[in-house]
């Protein structure tokens, strides 16, 4: 798993809305809060997501932008979003499958999913927070905003 201190893994991926997203885009000018998920459609992946919908103006500043990966299709992604109101980008990590969460050591191999990893991007592509937790343990959003304010 990426810790911190590390220089992040760059990837390009696309979101829910068949855009592209890529990490160093944002390099120079904002950090970037990554977090990975295993399913859309699942009571605490949803719960997860939903902290960072309830607090936009937190999670999606001047400062930082969030995005969210998962093993999901692109088709999937678009419907759990629609479902769930996200508007930040919901991304597919589908094919080749599990690719980026592997890179970030957050890939299980025996379900085909990834973990539940998060990591906080600084402005100069340097891994500034870092965590994994299995399919069954959520995390705590609160580690996200501590993990942001001490970007200042």
């Amino acid at each position: 798993m990426l810790v911190p201190g590390t220089p992040a893994i760059d990837f390009t991926l696309k979101d829910q809305n068949n855009e592209e997203f890529t990490l160093s885009g944002h390099r120079g000018s904002k950090a970037v809060l990554v977090v990975f998920y295993p399913f859309a459609f699942t009571g605490i992946c949803t719960g997860e997501l939903n902290a960072i919908r309830d607090d936009p103006a937190f999670f999606s500043s001047d400062s930082v932008t969030t995005v969210t990966v998962s093993c999901d299709s692109g088709y999937a992604q678009k419907i759990f979003a629609e479902r769930e109101r996200f508007a930040f980008p919901l991304l597919s990590d589908f094919w080749p499958h599990g690719a980026v969460a592997r890179a970030y050591g957050v890939f299980s191999e025996s379900t085909g999913v990834a973990l539940r990893g998060t990591f906080l991007v600084d402005g100069a592509g340097i891994v500034r927070f870092s965590e994994r937790n299995g399919l069954g343990q959520g995390r705590d959003p609160q580690g996200w905003r501590d993990a942001i304010a001490a970007l200042d």
